[in-house]
């Protein structure tokens, strides 16, 4: 145990351990079983000396190629983000701030908060928010886990268009809660609703859906929600907030619990992390949602004041009265967003979904101009559509990275059938110019 990179030296970590009575490291943890150690070195390069370990890591990261034109989405997304927004986040008080549990002297972070559950609230159209939760696949399942408890049901009906990564983080979380989870078939990239009227019944929790789904098509959410209005299952819609620039929000339609990623406001990619899941509930779930809720009140002097509320640290630890295990957040990336929301207001959110839209119109029409691609999905859609190739997309993407451009997602890395489909997403942020040379390149591609 000599790493040159704990702040403990030899003769420090020899007291500490004469003062609980054993000889070495190995022994402290002693109690772990045999059968669970590894009995070999890590697989770890030797230590370097600083400027060389610096030297090393800029020579790996010189490796990624960060200057081609980006069309990947499948959830993490190219938008535009402020510079504004990270001058605040660097600000001390923000990013060194832990858990707000004494509001005395957390004013700021609380209110920070407040206003991030807010604007979510009015985003959604949701009657109450979270303070936010990691990402939004583990959203989804909180949605989930508050739909088992609320209607003490085991089967949740869950979208075939949902993303399929979320989609396994929410088999894992229902691994064991006895949970039934069923998938509803879709046709031509949208959800079958006539087959999901025949799938609910009394044991049905919830229907949960996501629009605009993997595949970039709207779901027929007014159409569910009156489907939903008369069940006793709960309504959960799994939605992208940039498209709620140009969309009625979910809960208008319906929707009980409404989650979603929320990366595309003003959160930079960084090569897939940290994220931001954000959640909204209909007021009677309110004492449902998982994790921290901030709430705004007045001291005995009669000043507005922030505190966290309806839940404790220790309603965590307890865990058979718990109704969930998060009980903590992202604060620093609920920030961003709420900052991202704030400068762009509701008529600039507007502006970034219109833009995204449009340009994502004019991309598919330049790639399904391309002899052999076809467009094999109809329907109304937000700024991500799937293509046919001729070619397979895995080769196609490939031949696309050397032109320098990211041409999107292989679905056939999720759907078996659809080896030559292709998912492509355009923000506000692309060009003309960049679409343009994308198709001219796309053609070259499919040429050889």
């Amino acid at each position: 145990m000599n790493n040159q990179y704990l702040p403990n030296t030899p003769e420090q970590r020899r007291q500490m351990l004469e003062a609980i009575g054993i000889d070495s490291i190995e022994e402290l943890f002693s109690y772990i079983p045999e059968k669970l150690h590894l009995n070999r070195p890590l697989n770890l390069p030797h230590p370097l000396a600083e400027a060389k370990l610096v030297a090393h890591m800029e020579e790996l990261s010189g490796r990624n190629k960060v200057d081609a034109v980006n069309f990947l989405g499948g959830g993490i997304y190219d938008h535009f983000s402020p510079t504004a927004i990270d001058h605040i986040l660097l600000r001390s008080e923000f990013y060194t701030a832990y858990t707000p549990y004494q509001p005395e002297v957390s004013q700021g972070t609380l209110q920070a908060i407040f206003e991030y559950q807010t604007m979510i609230c009015e985003l959604t159209g949701a009657d109450a928010s979270n303070a936010s939760l990691y990402d939004g696949a583990t959203a989804n399942s909180e949605a989930a886990i508050i739909a088992l408890g609320t209607t003490k049901k085991d089967k949740l009906l869950v979208a075939g268009t949902m993303h399929p990564w979320y989609r396994q983080v929410l088999a894992t979380s229902m691994e064991d809660l006895d949970a039934e989870i069923v998938l509803i078939p879709y046709k031509s990239g949208r959800l079958d609703i006539d087959v999901l009227e025949g799938m609910i019944d009394k044991d049905t929790a919830a229907v949960m859906v996501q629009s605009p789904n993997f595949f970039g098509i709207v779901e027929d959410l007014p159409a569910l929600g009156k489907l939903m209005a008369e069940q006793k299952a709960l309504f959960v819609v799994n939605t992208d907030p940039i498209s709620l620039g140009l969309m009625e929000a979910p809960a208008k339609l319906g929707a009980d619990i409404i989650i979603g990623e929320g990366q595309g406001l003003g959160i930079s990619q960084s090569f897939g992390g940290p994220l931001l899941g954000f959640m909204g509930v209909t007021e009677k779930l309110t004492r449902r949602i998982p994790g921290r809720v901030v709430g705004q009140t007045t001291d005995t002097q009669g000043r507005r004041g922030f505190v966290l509320t309806l839940q404790t640290r220790e309603q965590h630890i307890r865990r058979e009265k718990a109704t969930s295990n998060i009980c903590s957040n992202q604060a620093l990336c609920a920030l961003a967003s709420s900052v991202y929301m704030s400068l762009m207001g509701p008529e600039g959110l507007k502006e970034v979904a219109r833009q995204s839209l449009l340009k994502a119109v004019y991309a598919r029409e330049q790639f399904s101009s391309i002899a052999g691609v076809e467009v094999p999905f109809k329907g109304p859609w937000f700024k991500e559509f799937v293509i046919k190739l001729p070619k397979p997309a895995a080769e196609v993407i490939d031949g696309m990275l050397e032109h320098g451009y990211y041409a999107g997602i292989d679905l056939g890395r999720f759907f078996p059938a659809l080896q030559d489909h292709l998912l492509v997403a355009v923000t506000e942020k692309r060009t003309r110019e960049e679409i343009d040379g994308a198709r001219a390149a796309l053609q070259e591609v499919l040429s050889r």
